[in-house]
């Protein structure tokens, strides 16, 4: 069938765009993730959106395609933590695995997905790999609590990897880069960590998750990672079945001290991480928040056997 008719409602500019209904949307990425359409018309749909932008609804269509299409991690009767890690590190430390591991430490069962999806950024995977812990080649068959898995996004789903893809040749991002931030890649119970680098972002993010019924935590993260800024608390809000509510107001005023952070590179960060893990280093304040909210929420949402320690 092919999605021209559907890039010819979306790619009339940015004033003349028509948005697609979330049948629609969820169509039209079945079909590119399925491979059913050319290169054109995937080029054609991602410079499309890029100009246009994606409506909630038109995310939670595509959500509903990605979702279908995911190899999902399996029902192990727990809510699992999940840290979509794709925007990697430029200015300060990625921190995502230190969150990932102080969350572990507490009890919790967390997935990081993610991808390099620029050449000159340090991603979570290198860190993680300076930490011992390797990329998973398969869905994990099962997550205990207390246990960290690295989940490559190609081991999710081969197709939304080659959709991210799509940037290193056009130089643009396009819908696939929200969507991974958004999307649930557990069958069972999951808590996903989204993170925004623009205003603009969290309105629409937060928008989508209303519709789709997400529990989720939503923050503006390092450099667009889910992690808190370790020098400054950021605004924190819960998802709980799509209902928002502040958990965390926005830290204000000067900074009376900022915290020692190491270098942007993968070495230095992991021997930071193992030095906050083993108690040689403090935990960063807003970090130490965000780990609170997260095991707060869950507890409230689990039998009192999984019951994690706060």
């Amino acid at each position: 069938m092919g999605i021209s008719q559907y890039i010819k409602e979306i790619g009339r500019g940015k004033d003349g765009a028509r948005s697609l209904t979330r049948a629609q949307a969820t169509d039209l990425l079945g079909q590119v993730l399925d491979g059913r359409v050319t290169d054109l018309e995937v080029g054609g749909f991602c410079l499309a959106m890029r100009i246009k932008g994606e409506t909630p609804e038109e995310m939670a269509g595509f959500l509903d395609a990605a979702h279908a299409r995911l190899h999902r991690l399996p029902d192990h009767g727990h809510t699992t933590v999940v840290l979509p890690s794709y925007n990697g590190a430029r200015k300060l430390p990625v921190l995502t695995p230190l969150l990932a591991l102080l969350l572990a430490q507490r009890g919790a069962a967390v997935l990081v997905h993610g991808t390099a999806t620029e050449d000159r950024r340090v991603f979570a995977s290198s860190v993680f790999a300076e930490l011992g812990v390797a990329p998973a080649r398969d869905v994990p068959a099962a997550l205990r609590a207390g246990e960290v898995a690295f989940v490559p996004t190609e081991v999710l789903s081969p197709a939304l990897k080659r959709l991210l893809d799509v940037r290193r040749a056009v130089g643009l991002r396009n819908p696939a880069h929200s969507l991974v931030k958004l999307m649930n890649p557990c069958a069972g119970k999951a808590f996903i960590v989204g993170s925004y680098t623009h205003p603009e972002y969290a309105h629409s993010m937060a928008a989508t998750w209303a519709l789709t019924g997400a529990h989720a935590l939503l923050l503006r993260g390092t450099e667009g990672e889910p992690v808190a800024d370790a020098r400054r608390t950021p605004r924190m809000e819960v998802f709980r079945d799509g209902e928002r509510t502040e958990v965390q107001a926005q830290q204000d005023g000067p900074l009376a001290k900022l915290p020692s952070l190491p270098d942007v590179n993968a070495a230095n960060t992991a021997a930071y991480i193992r030095a906050v893990l083993n108690g040689s280093l403090p935990i960063p304040t807003p970090i130490a928040l965000q780990v609170e909210h997260i095991l707060r929420e869950m507890a409230h949402h689990e039998p009192a056997t999984h019951a994690l320690a706060l």
